[in-house]
């Protein structure tokens, strides 16, 4: 029996991890997304080994204490209960607990730091913003934006900055790292590098709304030959990105990629530093703001 039981976890166990290629969260292609899914992947196993201490005590017991042809006036013997039982089966969740916690508390401060590596490099700086069912990547540095694409060079700390045109998104890269939310009055930030070249699906992992579903947008990991070529193609030959352009891109719900030898932020800037903590997808919101600046300088 044991050896039966034994032969069915390390079958499981088989399964789980060849599936791990065809589950993007299991496959990473980045540092930050392969420190979450080792720890995925040991809360799995740990998940595993209680499973199977479970049915094999379940199975002993049914066997041990099984139904058995006594006489009908047998009465079993009186036992006490036993406080050795009880501290085992007391303690063991707790270390279980205690273990995990101590585990995710460290993901978590590890993914939340720039990659290990890459903490002296600089940062390529791309803001993503969502508006309705699409995502707007402004390039500072390089003067570009694109819709429903980004393309990232490999082998480089990138410093996503987070916000969003209307209800709260959550941006979301499997394989390269965790989601994190985009929100209208402030930015939050996600660092993530590619280890290697390839296309990858991201996406909004929080509801909202009717074109939720269809809220993807591809990530192209590049080497930075290739990357700076794509940069200087974009900047000679796609148009710049005005504003009267970027308040219709807003209110089309749905939209294919676009390609701008510009950026939104140099008329609407990010909701960060004096911008934060208003709605800065409204103009008159803004302009309220500014003036209230204004008459704080005047005081």
């Amino acid at each position: 029996m044991k050896k039966f039981l034994m032969g069915m976890m390390i079958m499981l166990v088989a399964l789980v991890m060849g599936a791990c290629d065809k589950i993007a969260v299991l496959n990473p292609k980045g540092p930050v997304a392969k420190t979450q899914a080792d720890t995925i992947i040991f809360s799995m196993l740990m998940m595993l080994g209680v499973l199977l201490v479970v049915y094999i005590l379940y199975i002993v017991i049914l066997y041990k204490y099984r139904a058995s042809k006594l006489p009908k006036d047998y009465e079993p013997p009186h036992e006490e209960g036993s406080k050795t039982l009880e501290i085992i089966w007391t303690v063991i969740p707790i270390i279980i607990v205690a273990v995990l916690s101590v585990v995710t508390v460290k993901t978590t401060n590890a993914v939340e730091s720039v990659p290990k590596g890459h903490e002296n490099d600089k940062p390529l700086v791309i803001y993503a913003s969502s508006s309705n069912w699409k995502w707007h990547f402004s390039y500072p540095e390089q003067g570009i934006e694109t819709v429903n694409y980004v393309n990232i060079p490999t082998n480089r700390n990138v410093e996503f900055r987070l916000y969003s045109f209307g209800p709260i998104t959550s941006f979301w890269i499997p394989q390269l790292g965790g989601q994190k939310y985009a929100m209208s009055d402030m930015v939050t930030k996600l660092n993530f590098v590619a280890s290697n070249e390839g296309s990858y699906i991201g996406k909004n992992s929080n509801f909202n709304g009717k074109g939720f579903a269809g809220m993807e947008f591809e990530v192209l990991a590049m080497n930075n030959k290739d990357f700076n070529g794509w940069v200087k193609d974009v900047k000679e030959t796609a148009p710049a990105l005005t504003e009267k352009e970027f308040n219709k891109l807003l209110k089309i719900e749905h939209l294919g990629r676009k390609t701008y030898s510009s950026t939104h932020l140099e008329f609407r800037p990010a909701p960060e530093g004096k911008n934060a903590g208003h709605q800065h997808g409204s103009m008159k919101d803004s302009s309220d703001h500014h003036d209230m600046d204004n008459m704080e300088g005047m005081k």
